[in-house]
């Protein structure tokens, strides 16, 4: 068992809900020195997307989330969704009931999308000991729900170590299935109501993370707040309702094939109530349609900070303009680096716990490549490794 101080540091950590600081360090602590980080990717997510999988891609993304959140009983478990992948914090003390969770979700992955789940389990520890550090805050998106936010490039620097083969987590064996219970996908791609929906990802240049590249940050996310409610893909009272036959399938593989079946029907009955409830605006029972279409706005994570900014935002061209014309000034003076991937949608794909609690999480991506392909992007402007990315060193100088 965990200790409980372990599993209160989260917790306890202030909130920050002026969003133009999530990269003040002002707002961040490290991580106790007993915890590990959870890694996971998809192999070759960009060809998964090129043949039109971004939705599977997506849900094998969240499932890393969901298995641990459920295996460690942790609903305050610090984490980022990266689109085709994510990075957890833990304890060192739930490491096993993690492993067996990340075990299953390759698994289940595999045998389920058609996909190849990369896992890792890596000490933060080791982190340390290559000189970098791994810090977290929690931002305030809503009344019921809270992000955590990372930096000091420990987790890229795991991700890299992971992609390379170190602290591999093996896949469980044929047929094991891990707990998503309330991973959802039922909601078709959101469209760009002001023109387009572009996902960024904005990393520190050869001058690393200090002051100034702290104020480029401000300055996107004050471009991106003049914008209609910030850019958020979501509108104010929700998507739009429209019966997802895909989504649904999708979920329902997310039990056992002796209920899928029944898992199918449940979940079909379940999207058609609530396409109901929406339309018609009516409530049942104490489900309340306006606070929950209002809900799933607030509380989506359509921006974050992973060592970096990402953010997936729905704007105009003229919008978009400028905030890529502020970060090309970053890039000359080399402050930071940057990809971007534009298309006509957003996605999202969801954790809902239950529909009668109000802390359902809605991660957003775009809906054509999103972060994967504004990644791509940025290994492609800017090939090599910069002075402030994660190394990956050869095995006889690891400490």
């Amino acid at each position: 068992m965990a200790e409980p101080a372990d599993i209160q540091f989260y917790t306890n950590l202030p909130l920050f809900d002026a969003f133009e600081r999530v990269a003040d360090e002002a707002n961040y602590r490290p991580l106790p020195g007993g915890w590990l980080l959870a890694v996971a990717d998809i192999v070759d997510s960009t060809g998964a997307i090129a043949g039109g999988r971004y939705k599977s891609v997506n849900m094998a993304g969240a499932s890393v989330i969901s298995a641990l959140m459920n295996a460690l009983d942790e609903p305050n478990l610090p984490f980022v969704f990266g689109g085709d992948g994510a990075l957890a914090a833990l304890p060192a003390a739930l490491a096993v009931r993690a492993r067996a969770a990340l075990a299953a979700a390759k698994t289940w992955v595999a045998e389920e999308l058609g996909l190849e789940l990369r896992a890792a389990l890596v000490p933060v520890a080791d982190v340390r000991a290559q000189g970098l550090d791994i810090r977290v805050a929690r931002f305030k998106a809503s009344e019921e729900v809270s992000y955590a936010m990372f930096s000091g490039g420990g987790g890229s620097w795991a991700e890299a170590e992971m992609k390379a083969g170190r602290y591999h987590v093996e896949a469980a064996p044929a047929g094991t299935r891990p707990d998503l219970t309330g991973l959802s996908c039922r909601w078709n791609p959101i469209g760009s109501r002001h023109g387009t929906i572009v996902s960024i990802i904005a990393l520190p240049g050869e001058r690393g993370s200090g002051p100034e590249f702290q104020r480029l940050i401000g300055d996107i996310v004050a471009l991106a707040e003049g914008e209609e409610r910030g850019g958020h893909p979501v509108p104010d009272e929700g998507p739009q309702p429209r019966l997802s036959i895909k989504g649904v399938t999708m979920e329902s593989r997310a039990f056992a094939p002796a209920w899928r079946l029944l898992a199918w029907s449940w979940i079909a009955l379940q999207s058609f109530v609530l396409f109901l409830c929406f339309r018609l605006g009516f409530n049942l029972g104490r489900f309340d349609v306006a606070q929950y279409k209002r809900d799933l706005a607030s509380n989506s994570d359509f921006r974050k900070f992973d060592d970096g900014l990402k953010m997936t935002l729905d704007v105009s061209a003229e919008r978009l303009r400028r905030i890529e014309e502020r970060l090309r000034q970053g890039v000359e003076v080399g402050i930071c680096r940057y990809g971007l991937h534009q298309q006509d949608s957003a996605l999202m794909t969801c954790i809902v716990p239950s529909p009668m609690s109000r802390d359902h999480m809605h991660f957003i991506d775009g809906a054509a490549g999103g972060y994967a392909m504004a990644a791509r992007s940025l290994k492609a402007n800017f090939p090599g490794r910069m002075p402030m990315e994660p190394r990956v060193l050869p095995d006889a100088q690891r400490q």
